[in-house]
């Protein structure tokens, strides 16, 4: 079974993608969902988040406040690292869980992993897919989609590695600033390349 991670700039449409993939009968797991669950109301990683950060972080329900530590770790490089090795390692752990548990049968499968080469961890996969846009089509899906201010949008593009190295290091490139029927043709091609490279 190919080992495929999926990554990208924020709002480059990696989601988007991800269910396009999915539609193929491709097994997909998204990281944004385990790094949820992994501070999740009694979890460890959210003691551990709370302990670092503050109780101040946590919302009435119990539940963490995202955006207000989006707001000091995108701000903060080494609050930043602090809350990276706190949820990353155990987002990876159930990364290679779920690979494991995944039936022999399944000739690839997909985790779609925003800050793949951020973390170093790209040799894990047996391929790269990344989904790009234009910068300034990305800042404003950012703008628009979580209601940020274009400073804040731009904090959080300086955070990640730029889009054009992560091409660079890509073994699959889907552009998506050219409409859904193109960027759906492009994810069909990918698709047929991974299984002819099994």
């Amino acid at each position: 079974m190919l080992r495929v991670a999926l990554t990208g700039g924020i709002a480059t449409g990696k989601s988007y993608c991800l269910g396009r993939f999915a539609s193929h009968g491709v097994p997909t797991i998204d990281a944004d969902l385990l790094a949820r669950e992994a501070v999740a109301p009694g979890s460890n990683g959210l003691r551990a988040v709370v302990e670092r950060f503050g109780a101040g972080l946590l919302a009435p329900d119990g539940t963490l406040d995202r955006p207000a530590l989006g707001r000091i770790v995108f701000r903060d490089a080494r609050a930043r690292a602090a809350l990276e090795a706190i949820i990353h390692p155990e987002v990876y752990r159930r990364i290679r869980a779920w690979f494991a548990g995944l039936p022999t049968a399944a000739r690839l499968a997909i985790a779609d992993i925003p800050l793949l080469f951020e973390t170093g961890q790209e040799h894990e996969f047996d391929a790269v897919i990344v989904t790009a846009c234009e910068p300034e089509e990305q800042l404003r899906r950012m703008v628009a989609r979580d209601n940020l201010r274009e400073s804040e949008a731009r904090e959080r593009l300086a955070a990640q590695l730029p889009i054009d190295e992560k091409i660079k290091r890509a073994s699959y490139v889907i552009h998506t600033d050219r409409g859904f029927a193109e960027t759906d043709v492009q994810v069909r091609n990918v698709y047929t390349a991974l299984l002819a490279a099994e």
